[in-house]
């Protein structure tokens, strides 16, 4: 038996994934497994954890932003998150997210 999909509201900036729209500001509305979900909270919480490399590399002057690979892998992983939103997510969030790309 195949696990029903439920609505979610997810919030880029902070990682947030909520069941209701009310609750907070949001981004995109995705319909996702329990699975699923897990899957884009390992993916928020990996660009967590890239966010605070970025942080102390900044504190080194002389690596450019260009050179610099915690945020190449942040960069890499947030593609991801918004790859995995684009297949979950409803007309609305795929239509953006086609936008954001053919920018």
């Amino acid at each position: 038996m195949q696990e029903e999909k439920k609505a979610y509201y997810i919030q880029i900036a902070n990682g947030e994934i909520m069941r209701s729209a009310t609750a907070s500001p949001w981004n995109f509305k995705i319909y996702a497994t329990d699975e699923e979900i897990t899957a884009l909270r390992e993916l928020f919480d990996a660009n967590y954890s890239k966010e605070w490399e970025g942080f102390f590399r900044a504190h080194v002057p002389y690596v450019q932003y260009h050179y610099d690979r915690p945020n190449d892998r942040y960069d890499k992983n947030l593609d991801k998150v918004y790859q995995m939103i684009y297949e979950l997510g409803d007309e609305e969030a795929q239509a953006h997210i086609r936008e954001m790309w053919s920018m």
